[in-house]
């Protein structure tokens, strides 16, 4: 059968769509709870984007389980629960509501015995949405830093080393200020590599990096931090908790981007498309990586390599945007990535995609992601719009609404990074 526009767009958005449902945590959660408590308390905190339906989740589960605890989630990610508090915060930069969430978690496990049960739930989200000052710092502190990493090309691991180590909560110290309660993470993973220490600056889990560490990642990106923030980063004797320092914790990861790749590899295979899956790692700037995944296509398009089309390329990761002095428009990773996707086929035919957050957000408004065609330049040209100027304004998020291919889906209540595929004819 032969895949036309309309035939190769209902399965670019079947493929979107099954890679976000396959890590609902009300479809993945209740396999990986520990054995039910039988003594002591049982206190839920946690803190992302999926934290409240996390917690809906885990009410589900252990209907007879006493419990406790609060939640702090991304304003309009919120659900109802019955016996844990969730507070609602902004994202990706912190506000008022975020440190009051984050000091409500720690004021949670304070007072444990080795007796309590702390289950942690934690998403990708939680590094803005906690944001417990180190006592030297102010919010207007870490809200002025975040804005400056978020600009500033870093990598998600990069930007959570300078995080945990402004933070009274992150790098361990949730997991420390419990002790010597048991702590059960359950975690969905939103970073490359699934790293513990990374999914929401790991709160409840030791840290690796130091001090040193995040200094130097601020000269590197040239950034100038407030006074209050220079001096804390020189504060080497409050240090992180190091690696085996925390022995009464345990993590499982419940959802990974991987996890979303296979289930739509697996969709795929019933379109009559060869998937091949390029990897849940990928990093760089994302109009780059476009380039680069356009050379992949054009592969198989020529010569059937790496594979003979009908095939799927499957990529999840997270990249990033540098914002240069041109860049006044509305943007994210995965349109940004669609953008200089579109811009190096130039028209190839036989070529569409979709790439889009898998939370439903990318960047900071509404828009999660698009569709590229193969005559998506042409239509953008036909309405007097000059991609390559898009893409330096930072306006992809513009340029896809423009000509109709922006994909809005709401919150998904799911977070596993970004997801990409190509689908060559």
């Amino acid at each position: 059968m032969s895949w036309d526009d309309a035939r190769a767009r209902v399965a670019l958005r079947h493929l979107f769509d099954t890679a976000i449902a396959s890590t609902d945590p009300r479809r993945v959660l209740a396999a990986h709870l520990p054995p039910k408590p039988t003594g002591g308390r049982c206190i839920v905190v946690g803190g992302g984007k999926s934290a409240a339906v996390m917690a809906a989740a885990l009410e589900d589960a252990w209907p007879d389980v006493p419990m406790e605890g609060t939640v702090v989630t991304r304003y309009g990610h919120a659900v109802p629960t019955r016996r844990i508090e969730v507070i609602e915060a902004s994202h990706p930069v912190p506000d008022a509501n975020s440190e009051r969430g984050a000091k409500r978690l720690l004021e949670r496990v304070r007072g444990l015995t080795q007796h309590d049960l702390v289950i942690a739930l934690i998403s990708g989200g939680a590094s803005a949405l906690l944001a417990a000052p180190a006592p030297s710092l102010s919010l207007d502190d870490k809200q002025s830093i975040n804005r400056a990493l978020l600009a500033s090309g870093a990598n998600i691991g990069e930007m959570n080393a300078v995080r945990k180590h402004l933070s009274a909560i992150k790098g361990g110290r949730l997991a420390a200020a419990a002790s010597p309660a048991r702590v059960v993470t359950l975690a969905i993973s939103d970073v490359p590599g699934d790293d513990p220490a990374v999914i929401g600056s790991g709160p409840t889990v030791p840290d690796p990096t130091t001090f040193a560490d995040a200094r130097a990642l601020i000269a590197r990106y040239g950034i100038s931090p407030s006074p209050a923030i220079a001096a804390r980063l020189r504060e080497e004797a409050d240090e992180t908790p190091k690696p085996a320092s925390l022995p009464h914790g345990s993590f499982h990861l419940i959802a990974t981007p991987m996890m979303a790749l296979r289930a739509a590899a697996t969709a795929a295979l019933t379109l009559g498309l060869t998937p091949i899956i390029l990897g849940d790692a990928q990093e760089g700037e994302a109009r780059e990586v476009g380039t680069v995944l356009a050379g992949i296509a054009r592969s198989i398009r020529r010569h059937g390599e790496p594979a003979a089309p009908p095939a799927i390329l499957l990529s999840g990761g997270e990249t990033t945007v540098t914002l240069g002095s041109k860049a006044t428009g509305r943007g994210g990773r995965n349109t940004t990535f669609l953008l200089g996707l579109a811009i190096a086929l130039d028209g190839a035919a036989g070529t569409w995609a979709i790439a889009g957050d898998t939370d439903g957000i990318d960047g900071m408004d509404d828009v999660a992601g698009a569709i590229m065609t193969p005559d998506s330049l042409a239509r953008a040209r036909a309405k007097g719009l000059d991609p390559r100027g898009a893409l330096l304004a930072h306006d992809s998020h513009g340029f896809f609404d423009a000509i109709g291919d922006a994909i809005r889906i709401g919150p998904t209540l799911t977070n596993v990074n970004d997801f990409r595929a190509i689908l060559i004819s």
